[in-house]
């Protein structure tokens, strides 16, 4: 921990110099940065392997890609949200210059999660160096390989005195969180996104939360099934189901569900293989991240089989290999793990409704949901769950892709997250917003007595009150 306080109190300095940075500045080392990631493609597929046998196809579309677009996207419109925005006065300012500037917040701690660590870890730091901020990484213990050779990448570009990755475990995290960081973006779990949420207070740090939850799909009657089982297949299976905006369970209205379910029945297999040793050998799909988080998804699934769920596809898992098929479930009861826990592996419940109401009722009960996802062909459908339901976003036809939109922000609602990340809003999010106004009349001056409201200023507001 001595060599954290070190790094710590030399970013302070540091920090210090970066609020005269320029865009020029900060878009040469978004650029480096971005370079860096590229060159180590190879490098990424071979440490994403050995972590959790996650395949180069989703190495490049789940954790370079993202970052890639996270850093053009800055590059080109940096320039502009730097700077000041003019605002114009009130009634009651009128012969004032007012603007909101952009000001870096100061020393950042960025916590980044197993299931996307490069991502979900380096794109925020592109927020961060577009916003002039220092930053400590802390990434995560569970993806050793993963989080080694960010330590590298990090330390080709930038000093440590401006940016700079901290190994270890979740000791290392708590002993990290209290310090008196200017902001600290998290990525993970909302159990641990409260006991983060709770270090933060203690030094009044504000935090940006990016959690998960159960984020629910709609299949209704008029929906394309195919399409809907080829893309809900493809966004719960990637990543071994280890994804915080993958859909983590799906309503499908009775009259399609049979129909539905032989869709998706015919996607898994063709895409994946039928049998457990198949699937286990299958390179597109990943694995789990280790053992404890197997055995947690194999625990979950017993749990609900015990409770009377039935199994419709897969239901195998190889521990030794850290494996859980591709998994289809339905007749879950209310009270099983499956129905109350984020899943967060490749178990899909599958819940008959009957009316919308229903379904939004259903989804209004729990926590809001960090995405929610509706594959309808009926707009009057697609209107009422949009209006009646709350979110941290929504695809309609639609998984996942809220994540790639660059001029969208990106976060939760209360449990499924605080603050929003991409773009702009994560620009916004690493700055403060301080407000600035600027007069040659010193009004309050001439029209204040010896600690009274001038008798002239009170006659001219009383007529005005409804209108200022």
């Amino acid at each position: 921990m001595v060599q954290i306080h070190e790094i710590f109190e030399r970013q302070a300095a540091t920090a210090l110099r970066l609020r005269s940075s320029t865009a020029q500045e900060r878009i040469a080392k978004i650029r480096k940065l971005r370079d860096a990631v590229i060159a180590h493609t190879e490098n990424w597929y071979r440490a994403a392997h050995a972590d959790f046998r996650k395949p180069p196809g989703e190495v490049d579309l789940g954790e370079i890609l993202p970052i890639c677009i996270e850093a053009n996207h800055a590059i080109r419109h940096l320039k502009k949200w730097m700077k000041p925005k003019r605002v114009w006065p009130t009634l009651m300012t009128l012969g004032t210059r007012s603007s909101v500037e952009y000001v870096p917040r100061g020393r950042c701690l960025i916590l980044g999660p197993f299931n996307y660590p490069v991502n979900l870890t380096l794109g925020p730091l592109v927020s961060a160096i577009a916003a002039g901020n220092t930053v400590i990484i802390k990434p995560s213990e569970l993806t050793p390989h993963l989080s080694g050779l960010m330590a590298q990448v990090v330390r080709e570009v930038f000093t440590e005195d401006e940016v700079a990755v901290v190994e270890g475990d979740a000791q290392v995290a708590q002993g990290l969180q209290a310090l008196a960081f200017d902001h600290v973006f998290f990525t993970g779990s909302p159990a641990v996104g409260k006991q983060v949420m709770a270090a933060a207070a203690q030094n009044l740090t504000s935090v940006t939360l990016e959690l998960g939850g159960k984020s629910p799909s709609i299949v209704d009657a008029s929906a394309n099934l195919r399409l809907a089982a080829s893309n809900i297949m493809w966004a719960k299976f990637t990543n071994a189901g280890q994804t915080c905006i993958a859909p983590d369970h799906v309503y499908v209205h009775e009259s399609v569900k049979d129909a539905w379910l032989v869709c998706c029945r015919q996607v898994i297999q063709k895409a994946y293989g039928e049998s457990l040793a198949e699937q286990a050998a299958n390179p597109h799909l990943a694995h789990m991240v280790n053992a404890r988080h197997t055995s947690r998804v194999k625990t979950l699934l017993e749990d609900a089989q015990s409770r009377g769920a039935r199994v419709l596809l897969g239901g195998g898992v190889a521990e030794d290999a850290c494996f859980v098929q591709p998994t289809l479930l339905d007749q879950l009861p209310a009270d099983s793990r499956l129905m109350s826990e984020e899943i967060f592996g490749p178990l899909l419940p599958v819940i008959t409704f009957r009316s919308m109401e229903e379904v939004i009722d259903k989804i209004n009960a729990g926590p809001k949901p960090l995405a929610l996802y509706i594959y309808s062909q009926t707009s009057t459908h697609v209107d009422q769950v949009l209006t009646n339901t709350a979110s941290g976003g929504a695809c309609v036809n639609h998984a996942l892709l809220q994540f790639m939109h660059g001029n969208l922000p990106f976060g939760g609602v209360n449990h499924s997250g605080i603050g929003n990340a991409h773009g702009h809003y994560g620009f916004k999010a690493f700055s403060h917003e301080r407000a600035v106004v600027r007069t040659q009349v010193a009004l309050a001056a001439t029209l204040l007595g010896a600690g009274e409201v001038h008798p002239v200023l009170r006659k001219i507001l009383r007529p005005l009150l409804k209108y200022l």
